[in-house]
């Protein structure tokens, strides 16, 4: 049952990470491997700080 509760997490995480990081992508000016990794660092971040805020409201 935990292995399930962290697949599920993983895939919340990534189904905040791709649409935040294509965001990114539109939003910059030049794509160039910093930039790349400064938008995948902060996709991830912020996709978890989404699904805490999201667990936070549901009470789950």
């Amino acid at each position: 049952m935990k292995g399930r509760r962290t697949l599920l997490a993983l895939v919340e995480v990534a189904a905040w990470w791709v649409p935040l990081a294509a965001l990114w992508l539109v939003l910059i000016s030049g794509v160039d491997p910093l930039e790349l990794a400064v938008g995948a660092g902060a996709s991830a971040l912020t996709a978890f700080v989404a699904r805490g805020a999201r667990r936070a409201v549901s009470g789950r």
